[in-house]
This record gives structure tokens, C-alpha cells and sequence, in this order.
């Protein structure tokens, strides 16, 4: 398989990184607006299967170029979220199968924000779904870890373990530290503040998809490995739009372990207006809040040495077994930052993150997954995947939870 891999910072680095140790890759090329940041992704593999270039992610027409160069069976979106509709249209152009692990951004209901929806994440790309199929091409959208694997989690949990699913809340937690400072998030700050500051995305079998009040919902969740009790909220987050889509859930959300520390920061972005896009005059310059912020902070790929402890993803299912009898588990995928940097030199988010797509991509390749058109995580069988996940270094698991109050 050719892929082409837009974004050479963390998480496409670390791609990259995985993808060198898999016979499945026959080439890669790792693009990115700094071409000396593609080159430092390459260069590090010592592998002839890679090679970098330059692209800039905003323009169709740059991107569509370095497709008809680069002539790939698949791109792969590693960038920011802003950048998924002009990598998605273009790969439509092009008539390229596409990937990414975060979906088209949404926009808040212009009138109740915070109680109905408005553009929802992803819409964008499944309203192309036919003009795709038309062009015999595919979109896997939203397979990261979160959303992608707890997705599959989902997935697995509907197939193989219950008969009725009253709930499916993914927990998303970790105890990592880095060392010498006191704000330095472990994943994109842009899309950090994406996902805590817009109105969360929520779904009741009975209401549909709806909106709340950012952190809302607080609770403290003890998240397994020894990571222990993290304070949630909820978030919006992709999970809550694919997950319905495919699989019959009386509820559905997402709650980000953040911690008490962090969503204080994080309002107090909000309250300045640094989490602000549209560009404001500083001086007769025109700048972003958000890139200003983002530029001030580490980059998340640089933290890695300086990283300890674990990341959790995973999803908390309820309802009823195969054999009616009420059941709760939390199936999850830890990640130590020793393993990861250890073993491969990437901080454990990214790491966790990168080995999805490649996953599903393996799993195409060999035709146990036939997508077509716009596909999330939830089209396909879950146990190939988790079957397959061992094979990259890293492990899944149940933990059983309490079934009160689950109805017959």
C-alpha cells in the first residue's frame, strides 16, 4: 500500500514511525508545510520506503498537486481539524481513498448553543458519502483512539457482549506528568480547546443528538492500570456522532478526564478570548488568539523525554447481556510513556493514537475490511481489529463494573 501522510508533527510522525516496522507499507511520504519537520519525521526511520515533501494543508490545489504526484492509494490526514475539509475535497478531486482521526469541525446552533445542534461534526463529510461511492473511492473518518478504538470498543461490546445497550460513555483519562512545567498539554492545544470549549455533543435514544453546557456533568472516574480517579466532564467529542449512527444505544457521550487544574485553565482561556480563531489587529498585524497560544506552548511531539506515567482510552457500556442478565464493563487500552518512548521514541498520546489508522489500513489490505464511501469505525467487524492490535506492541481489556441500577 502507497500512503501519503499529511502532517509531520506528532502523530504523523509517529505514523510513520510504526508504519516502518509494517511489510504491509511499500511507500510513504510524509508532507507537511515545514519541509525540515517532514525531513526530521523521515530521516529518523533510516528506511527508503520514506520520503518527505512539502504541502501546504490549507490549499486544495497545493494538495491536490502533490497527490497526482505522489499518486497514493490512501492519504492520510495527520494535521489539525481545520485542515480536514481541504484534504477531504481534495481527495475527492483526486478520486484518493482518505483518512483522518479527527472529523470536520461543527458550528454551534446560532440561537440555544448549548441545548440543540447546530453543524455536527463530521456532517460535512457525510453529506459526500454517495458522491465518494460514485468515484469508488472511501473516507474512514474518526479512527484515532478516541474517536477510532473506543469506537471499536463500541462495536465489540453491541456484537459480542450485549443484548441491550443502555449507555456508552467513553472515559478518556491519564496521570501524565511532564516535568518542568506547570500548562503543557500532551495533544494539539488547538484541538484541545476545540473539543472542551464547544458545546459538548450528547445523544438519548429518545431526544436525538443535543447539546449541554461545556464541563458539564463533573464526576470523578477511576481509571484502571493504576492511574486511578481522574475528575470528567463532558466534551464534545466524534464518538457521539458515529456511534448511533450504527449501533442501538439508549445514551451516548463522551467525558474527558481533565482534572480540576486543567479546565480552570482552560475557562480562563475562554474568559480572555484566547481561544478565539478569527484574527484580531495587534499592532497593524493580524494574528489568531488560538495560533498565538499555540505558538507560545510546547510542542505536545517535543515532551515525550520529559513525560511520565499513562494514558487510558476507553468506553464504559450498560445494559443487558446476551442472555438478558444486566452487565457493565469498561473496555479500555492503557499506554505507558515509558513503553512508548522506550520502544519507539514517541510520547505515549501520539503513539496511541497513530496506531489505529494503521491498523485499519492493515485490515483492508489484507480484505478483511471492504469500506465504501464515508465509513466510521462502527462499519466494520470489531474483533479483526482488536485481534490485530497485540501484533503493534499494545493491549485491550474488560474490566467489569457495577450494574446498579440497570433495569431489566
Amino acid at each position: 500500500m502507497k500512503a501519503l501522510v499529511i502532517g509531520a508533527g506528532g502523530v504523523g510522525s509517529a505514523i510513520a514511525n510504526i508504519a516502518s516496522r509494517r511489510t504491509f507499507i511499500t511507500s510513504m511520504v510524509v508532507a507537511d508545510r515545514d519541509l525540515k519537520r517532514a525531513e526530521a519525521a523521515v530521516n529518523r526511520l533510516g528506511d527508503n520506503r520514506f520520503t518527505p515533501a512539502s504541502v501546504n494543508a490549507a490549499s486544495v490545489d497545493d494538495l491536490c498537486a502533490l497527490i497526482r504526484t505522489v499518486d497514493p492509494d490512501v492519504v492520510i490526514n495527520a494535521v489539525d481539524p481545520r485542515f480536514v475539509m481541504p484534504i477531504f475535497q481534495a481527495c475527492e478531486i483526486e478520486g484518493v481513498n482518505y483518512l483522518d482521526m479527527a472529523m470536520s469541525l461543527s458550528k454551534a446552533h446560532p440561537t440555544a448553543p448549548h441545548s440543540q445542534v447546530g453543524l455536527m461534526l463530521g456532517e460535512e463529510q457525510f453529506a459526500r458519502d454517495e458522491a465518494f461511492k460514485s468515484k469508488g473511492i472511501y473516507g474512514l473518518v474518526g479512527f484515532g483512539v478516541e474517536p477510532g478504538l473506543s469506537d471499536v470498543f463500541a462495536k465489540y461490546a453491541s456484537d459480542e457482549l450485549f443484548s441491550r445497550i443502555d449507555s456508552a460513555i467513553v472515559y478518556d483519562g491519564s496521570n501524565l506528568v511532564v516535568e518542568g512545567y506547570d500548562f503543557a498539554p500532551t495533544f494539539s492545544i488547538w484541538t484541545t480547546i476545540e473539543e472542551c470549549l464547544n458545546p459538548p455533543l450528547m445523544w438519548e435514544k429518545e431526544r436525538g443528538w443535543y447539546t449541554t453546557e461545556p464541563f458539564s456533568d463533573l464526576e470523578s472516574f477511576d481509571f484502571p492500570d493504576g492511574i486511578g480517579a481522574v475528575e470528567c466532564v463532558n466534551v464534545e467529542h466524534e464518538e457521539v456522532a458515529l456511534i448511533p449512527r450504527k449501533i442501538d444505544a439508549g445514551k451516548v457521550a463522551f467525558k474527558y478526564g481533565l482534572g480540576s487544574h486543567f479546565i480552570d485553565i482552560l475557562k480562563t482561556i475562554h474568559t480572555l478570548g484566547l481561544d478565539k480563531t478569527e484574527p484580531i489587529n495587534v499592532q497593524g498585524v493580524s494574528v489568531s488568539p488560538r495560533n498565538v497560544l499555540a505558538a507560545l506552548l510546547p510542542d505536545p511531539a517535543t515532551l515525550g523525554s520529559m513525560m511520565s506515567g499513562k494514558t487510558c482510552a476507553g468506553i464504559q457500556v450498560k445494559g443487558l447481556d446476551k442472555a438478558g442478565n444486566p452487565k457493565a464493563v469498561y473496555l479500555y487500552n492503557v499506554v505507558d510513556n515509558a513503553f512508548s518512548m522506550g520502544e519507539y521514541g514517541d510520547q505515549a498520546v501520539v503513539w496511541q493514537t497513530a496506531i489505529n489508522p494503521l491498523i485499519a489500513l492493515e485490515l483492508i489490505e489484507r480484505g478483511e475490511w471492504n469500506p465504501n464511501g464515508i465509513n466510521g469505525p462502527e462499519w466494520f467487524p470489531a474483533k479483526p481489529f482488536l485481534d490485530l492490535l497485540e501484533s503493534y506492541g499494545t493491549s485491550w481489556h474488560i474490566r467489569e463494573e457495577s450494574i446498579e441500577g440497570i433495569s431489566l
